[in-house]
């Protein structure tokens, strides 16, 4: 079957004073419809680069400097602005963050919901009312004809990114990118949200792409995993596969710093140092000054993905997986 979304060898790269640095190297992926996708990485792996360079957020100094971005078959990455704008917040719209960022404090939930409606759709004002009730009560948001005359502030952190996932829900698009929209919510609203994207994706077969830096939660909701390290997918495959026996040194430390998985008594597992800057990413694999099983191959080459199960498609980029590097 083919892709609804389908990236060949993207590089995002930022023009600064001192020189150009690349935020997304030489990235692939696809997706296909109804699938969920969980791309993983601590903060400044690339992953909403990536998400913003898909619908064209990405803005100078950085641009994208190679590669294709084809969806549903159409290369979207050389579109202008106007023609990119039929796409954006249409067939793929964007979950962000923040709620209260993303929502005007100073406009009614239904006047925000139905902007939208009119920015991408010929309907009359009763019509674009109806749809906005139809998603708010998708998303299970009590009373909408209510809400629709309320303001963002009087909305509790989980109601406002319901209404965010109901924003997105509009044009009933074919995928959804959703940039850790469980960050500011407690556990229990976390998982709320999780069943209701999950929900949303099976029966509306919408795709979804769910940016976070938490291995726990796309462990529950994704079909697939792309984990992201200094702007590459060092590991990728079945979200079981990588979860039950992870191939790359980075994403063992990433699942065995979870507390789910430390003793009773344990202290909480930590991977040593910090990512690197776009600016001093080391030569070699830029994981090799954290990782605990580096070689002197590590410090100069850097390892190109090869299949850790060619079965199931999974895949890792280090030297250990190759077999360039003894284990």
């Amino acid at each position: 079957m083919e892709p609804i979304l389908d990236i060949k060898n993207l590089d995002v790269k930022f023009a600064l004073r001192t020189g150009e640095v690349t935020a997304i190297d030489n990235l692939n992926l696809s997706l296909g419809k109804g699938e969920r996708l969980g791309i993983v990485g601590e903060s400044g792996a690339g992953k909403s680069v990536l998400g913003f360079s898909i619908i064209n957020l990405i803005r100078k100094p950085g641009f994208i400097a190679n590669g294709s971005i084809d969806f549903r078959g159409k290369q979207i990455s050389t579109y202008t602005e106007e023609q990119i704008r039929n796409i954006r917040g249409n067939r793929i719209s964007m979950i962000f963050q923040d709620p209260m960022m993303a929502l005007n404090p100073v406009l009614t939930i239904g006047t925000q919901m139905t902007e939208a409606i009119f920015a991408h759709m010929d309907v009359s004002q009763e019509e674009a009312e109806r749809i906005a009730l139809e998603k708010l009560a998708k998303v299970h948001i009590p009373a909408p004809e209510k809400r629709l005359n309320q303001y963002p502030h009087e909305f509790s952190g989980g109601m406002r990114q319901r209404i965010i996932i109901a924003i997105s829900l509009l044009t009933s698009p074919d995928l959804i990118i959703a940039d850790e929209p469980t960050t500011a919510l407690d556990v229990t609203i976390q998982a709320e949200i999780m069943d209701l994207l999950i929900e949303l994706c099976e029966d509306e077969g919408m795709s979804l792409i769910l940016i976070t830096h938490d291995l726990g939660v796309v462990s529950e909701v994704t079909e697939r995993i792309a984990v992201m390290y200094a702007g590459r997918v060092i590991e990728s495959g079945p979200t079981h596969a990588i979860i039950d026996n992870p191939q790359h040194p980075y994403t063992q430390g990433l699942i065995k710093a979870l507390p789910e998985s430390r003793k009773p008594g344990e202290a909480l597992y930590q991977i040593p140092g910090m990512m690197p800057t776009l600016t001093d990413i080391p030569p070699g694999c830029a994981f090799n000054p954290r990782c605990p099983m580096r070689g002197d191959i590590c410090m100069t080459k850097r390892p190109e993905a090869a299949f850790a199960d060619e079965k199931t498609g999974h895949m890792a980029a280090c030297h250990l997986v190759s077999g360039d590097l003894a284990s």
